[in-house]
């Protein structure tokens, strides 16, 4: 999984009137959680925009200004809920040896059959939460789409990875080709087309 760096400052005043000096110098308070105790840092808004503004997941590369180095990943975030600033964000310390739950994408690829004869692509789940170690984090989980018909979909049974675990039931589905009357009959047309090709082709080899 691709992952972001952020530079921190490391704090040791977490109240109120420090947090609210924090935020009008440009600042974000953070807490690092998951370690043997809550690491409290701050850094620059603008560092944190391609985390926070952007459908990907990422792994965070926590640099702080004692020479410390951690990796996290997002956990929370709070916004104002005027201003959309970024008030607030939780990380949660990744060690190698521990699996993580993460919410990660869902990309879809190809052109389904169905939607071509007029079925409706529906997305059921943009994102799936998996459970796994942090080298084995996908950046996102791909589907190909192309031969799905009309009435077919796609469930987290076809999806199952040896490297993570999904934290969905089996039968959840992802996405699915919405049946609609004339698309069914021209899909259905098609399949017909395409097995009388093939049986004149077995005849002519014959």
């Amino acid at each position: 999984m691709k992952s972001i760096t952020i530079d921190g400052s490391q704090r040791e005043s977490v109240g109120k009137k420090a947090t609210k000096a924090l935020r009008n110098a440009g600042q974000v308070p953070c807490v690092l959680y998951g370690g043997d105790k809550p690491v409290h840092f701050s850094a620059p808004e603008l560092a944190f925009s391609k985390l926070v503004y952007t459908p990907n997941a990422h792994t965070v590369v926590i640099n702080l200004d004692n020479g410390e180095t951690l990796n996290a990943v997002l956990q929370d975030i709070q916004f104002h809920p005027v201003t959309d600033k970024i008030l607030h964000i939780d990380f949660y310390q990744l060690f190698e040896d521990k699996e993580i739950a993460l919410n990660i994408p869902v990309n879809l690829v190809g052109n389904s059959r169905g939607v071509k004869n007029g079925g409706v692509l529906r997305r059921n789940n943009r994102k799936l939460r998996i459970k796994a170690l942090p080298a084995n984090l996908p950046d996102f989980i791909e589907i190909d789409i192309t031969p799905l018909k009309i009435g077919d979909k796609v469930s987290v049974a076809d999806l199952l990875n040896e490297k993570y675990s999904f934290l969905h039931t089996d039968n959840t589905v992802v996405c699915q080709i919405r049946t609609s009357r004339t698309a069914i009959a021209e899909d259905e047309e098609e399949e017909g087309a395409e097995e009388g090709a093939e049986a004149a082709a077995e005849a002519t080899q014959e």
